[in-house]
């Protein structure tokens, strides 16, 4: 059911969903968290589909905050979703024009849940300090997607300068498979020290960036990347060794190959993360992600220690020089 509210007040809106619930069908029960959700017109409903799909496994309070345009007269338009338009959530939509079209705390204030944490997530233009923002002072845990920038490396940038205990990137969650894997690998293996790392991927591709940060911290060997510029995400990653090297390689969407000296080849399904699967592991987890803190962190040292321990090959294109001024 979608109840539509033109020209109302956050008040309006919180009596309207408790009237909701007497009528009966609605109920707040069970909800764990609310999940503020800060978007612009026109992107809202892949983040609103995302969210309800991640509330079958975290039912909660969804509450979409869509800049509809800060050019207009100030208004306040809002949407309440229950029931098959909500999946195991209440979805309360404000569209914001004029003043109101700024991410207010002011705004969501009467309808958090009581009690309750608070995750807040811009899955499109976040902002350079999410922590500083109005939304994310609340917030038990923010959640940014720099993939989503005009610019992702400058997004990723800015979370390495601004970075507060509690934030994570949808490019770090999206690499939780490829971590799991690599990890179990290595835990197989002869015990041979590795003396290099290389990882293949895409050449604007945050994710790239920070599993080679990640392996980096983990090996304490150098790493280099292989920029391809032609594909999306990470293609691959190899780890050198003495006794043989060990090669996991994704050249499509889904399965993996993993190779290793003296064992016949393996194919190994690793599919690509879909934002719903990334948004409810996210919500899994109120507790900061300290591995994430520490890799994105570690992005931040001097231009001249990161560049002794990376190197950058591919395409010769000025990206990829930024590239090398941030991975580690």
């Amino acid at each position: 059911m979608i109840v539509d509210l033109p020209g109302t007040t956050t008040s309006k809106v919180s009596k309207k969903i408790i009237s909701l619930r007497e009528q009966g069908g609605v109920t707040a029960l069970g909800r764990v968290l609310t999940l503020v959700v800060v978007t612009k017109f026109g992107l809202e409903e892949e983040a609103i589909e995302a969210a309800n799909d991640a509330s079958r496994e975290h039912p909660c309070r969804i509450i979409v905050l869509v800049d509809a345009g800060a050019g207009a007269p100030n208004r306040l338009d809002a949407q309440i979703r229950v029931g098959g338009d909500a999946g195991a959530s209440e979805v309360i939509v404000l569209y914001g024009y004029g003043e109101l079209a700024r991410e207010s705390e002011s705004l969501v204030a009467a309808l958090l849940l009581p009690d309750a944490p608070i995750v807040a997530w811009w899955p499109h233009a976040a902002p350079k300090n999410a922590g500083e923002t109005s939304i994310g002072r609340i917030a038990h845990r923010r959640i940014t997607d720099s993939a989503n920038e005009a610019d992702p490396q400058l997004a990723l940038k800015n979370i390495c300068r601004t970075y507060k205990s509690g934030d994570t990137d949808l490019a770090w969650t999206r690499l939780t498979n490829w971590r799991i894997q690599l990890a179990a690998v290595l835990d197989q293996a002869d015990g041979t020290p590795i003396t290099a790392v290389t990882v293949e991927g895409a050449s604007d591709s945050p994710s790239t960036i920070l599993l080679a940060a990640w392996l980096h911290r983990a090996l304490d060997t150098a790493v280099t990347i292989v920029s391809d510029p032609a594909g999306t995400g990470v293609r691959g990653v190899q780890l050198s060794r003495a006794s043989g090297d060990i090669r996991l390689f994704r050249p499509g969407r889904i399965v993996a190959e993993l190779t290793q000296p003296g064992q016949p080849a393996q194919r190994i399904s690793l599919p690509r993360r879909t934002l719903s699967d990334c948004v409810a592991e996210e919500l899994r987890r109120l507790d900061p992600d300290e591995v994430f803190g520490e890799t994105v962190r570690s992005l931040g040292t001097s231009k001249e220690h990161q560049e002794s321990r990376v190197t950058v090959t591919g395409s010769a294109k000025p990206e990829h020089d930024r590239l090398s001024l941030i991975a580690v």
